[in-house]
């Protein structure tokens, strides 16, 4: 597979068809987190670490004052934390980062067991 920049300069891994199965999952799904005035602290790195530990896809409502910012701040965290970004509508950004130990559980991605 090829890997290429996706629209928010992060390398891209996901195809297509999974992208399209994740939009899916991540309709039904609620904000986990609100990243508003104050960005990035300390406090919404940490549950951002936690969350895309525990659940793989994630979606977050994002308060920015344009679209700019908002592009660059799902950048910055797509950079910082290593996820990709699955999409990006209106004030709510749908991230994904495949877990090192699935957790059928927790995770909001099923996966096939072979």
């Amino acid at each position: 597979m090829e890997l290429s920049r996706n629209y928010h300069g992060t390398i891209m891994t996901l195809s297509n068809t999974a992208k399209k199965q994740y939009r899916a999952i991540g309709h039904n799904l609620h904000p986990i987190v609100t990243i508003a005035q104050k960005g990035l602290s300390e406090n919404i790195r940490l549950e951002l670490e936690r969350a895309l530990t525990d659940h793989e896809l994630i979606k977050i409502k994002l308060v920015a004052a344009d679209r700019d910012a908002k592009k660059e701040l799902v950048a910055t965290i797509c950079q910082e934390f290593k996820s990709e970004c699955v999409q990006s509508l209106g004030h709510t950004a749908l991230l994904y980062r495949k877990a090192k130990k699935h957790d059928g559980r927790l995770s909001n991605v099923k996966r096939k067991t072979v």
